[in-house]
């Protein structure tokens, strides 16, 4: 079978590690929304520091996708990403990696963000465009268009230097009916037939040729933003290759 809809995650890995490679060695950079440190070994040359509520469980409501289990115990900074306890411009870089849909107000974690990133320091945020219910009761959108990002970044002090729209619209729906048989299987205790299992690999083909052959789908639907900032300030001179020491 082919791979349509399967690289949403590799992508965002893939752009990841190219983006916080690039960071100097020794920046420090925050990792706010960090859950269980999936991206900390990204990070083995800047100064790490994680940050998170620590309030989710694995289990949260159990409804939606839930993880089953999730550890925190490691976090250097357990508060509100909206009021977290370090001085103004203490951080070098912040990165927040599929985040904001359970903020109940992402507007605020921005401005904080702000506060604390340096001025021509980065910012690097990625967050679905379009995504299931999970980690449910914090989940609070369903996702984050392009227009968001360019509408309130500037407006928090950043100028956006980079944003990918990660997939496309045939890629997306191939993502979704892969997910047909689990879901049918836990909401109507049902699993596809051997023709509709013939239907949806039928599916899965023609949405593989029209990927190939996209022109801007993306523009509709897609997996969801990768997005990279820099703080502005007016009167700032040094270059962000000379990174802040705490």
């Amino acid at each position: 079978m082919n791979s349509v809809g399967t690289k949403n995650e590799s992508n965002r890995i893939d752009w990841l590690r190219k983006t916080l490679a690039q960071i100097p060695a020794g920046s420090r950079i925050l990792d706010a929304g960090a859950g269980e440190q999936g991206k900390k070994g990204f990070c083995n040359h800047l100064d790490y520091v994680a940050q998170d509520f620590a309030q989710y469980d694995g289990k949260g409501d159990a409804r939606g996708l839930q993880t089953g289990e999730w550890d925190q115990s490691k976090l250097d900074i357990v508060c509100d990403i909206t009021s977290i306890p370090e001085p103004d411009v203490s951080f070098d870089a912040i990165m927040c990696i599929e985040v904001f849909e359970h903020l109940p107000d992402p507007l605020a974690a921005i401005r904080e963000f702000a506060r604390l990133i340096r001025p021509g320091g980065e910012l690097i945020l990625t967050a679905p465009f379009c995504s299931l219910t999970h980690f449910a009761p914090y989940h609070f959108y369903s996702g984050f268009s392009k227009y968001f990002y360019e509408t309130h970044l500037p407006a928090c002090g950043f100028q956006v230097e980079e944003l990918v729209e990660n997939g496309n619209y045939f890629e997306y729906l191939a993502q979704e009916i892969r997910r047909i048989s689990s879901v049918a299987e836990r909401y109507a205790n049902r699993h596809p037939t051997l023709l509709e299992s013939l239907a949806i690999r039928l599916v899965l083909n023609m949405l593989d040729r029209f990927s190939a052959g996209d022109r801007g789908s993306h523009e509709l639907l897609h997996y969801g933003c990768f997005v990279r900032a820099t703080r502005r300030d007016e009167n700032y001179s040094r270059p962000y290759s000379e990174p802040m020491r705490p």
